[in-house]
């Protein structure tokens, strides 16, 4: 009866214990801190004996360390996470997402075919290859995907905004502008504000650029996409110093420094 007791006593605080690891890995995760999440997520995935929660562990670690910057290792735990649960959809949105990232399209595209094969009705998938399409000027595909994925979400504001920016790349400021003066209408959301404020931006109308962009960030002041935005308004508006604490804002905040490059370059930060 005391050897029984014991074990339960044993296992019980073994469960705590993990709970709080978990905990733990997630805190840092959510506020952004990525090297403690890097170190908290590989310690789990490390111990997990259960493959389809050490694929997640594996997942949140290559995300933890692709937004520190460490591509290479990125790519090994996202790896290792589809080895360990190869019915992940996350994973295959993360792999499809760094390799477009990196310029390697190809790879994209088929780690977007294989996701698809797992879950048909994957938004991040078909945004994905809705952006690969339009880079490669394949702008009839890249409005099929966006329209497919209003078939089965059709509130799906990625989808939306995504057709809205087809239509700024191509020269149609007008009409995105037109598009963005809608969905704002329907539901004023930060990403919308900023949406709109880019197609501000490409007008060269920076004072309603900067008014938006603002609304945005006051909307929601930790989505770091707005600080990136703001940073370029400010830049074309010769406004150097402020933009760049903008782009360090929107790095701590886990934009990925690597795509941030060139604009750094005029800071002169490496």
């Amino acid at each position: 009866m005391k050897k029984t007791l014991l074990l339960v006593t044993s296992l019980c605080f073994s469960l705590n214990f993990y709970a709080q690891d978990k905990k733990l890995a997630a805190d840092c995760f959510n506020k952004a801190d990525y090297k403690c999440a890097e170190e908290q997520y590989l310690k789990l995935a490390e111990k997990e004996q259960i493959q389809k929660f050490q694929s997640e562990y594996y997942d949140y670690l290559g995300t933890a360390q692709r937004r520190l910057g460490k591509t290479t290792q990125a790519f090994k735990s996202y790896d290792s996470a589809l080895k360990a649960n190869p019915m992940s959809v996350s994973v295959y949105v993360n792999l499809s997402s760094l390799y477009s990232q990196k310029g390697n399209k190809v790879k994209a595209l088929e780690y977007v075919e294989k996701g698809l094969k797992v879950n048909p009705e994957t938004p991040d998938l078909y945004l994905t290859r809705s952006k690969i399409y339009d880079s490669q000027g394949k702008k009839e595909l890249a409005i099929k995907d966006l329209n497919q994925i209003l078939t089965f979400a059709p509130d799906n504001i990625f989808a939306k905004t995504g057709l809205a920016n087809l239509k700024k790349n191509s020269g149609d400021l007008d009409g995105a502008l037109k598009d963005y003066n809608t969905l704002i209408s329907e539901k004023p959301e930060s990403l919308l504000y900023n949406g709109r404020a880019d197609v501000y931006f490409k007008m060269k109308k920076y004072k309603e650029a900067l008014t938006d962009v603002n609304k945005a960030i006051s909307i929601d002041p930790k989505f770091a996409q707005s600080y990136v935005s703001k940073a370029m308004i400010l830049m074309d508006s010769s406004k150097l110093k402020e933009a760049c604490t903008n782009l360090d804002k929107a790095v701590a905040l886990g934009y990925e420094k690597a795509m941030l490059t060139d604009s750094y370059a005029k800071c002169g930060k490496k």
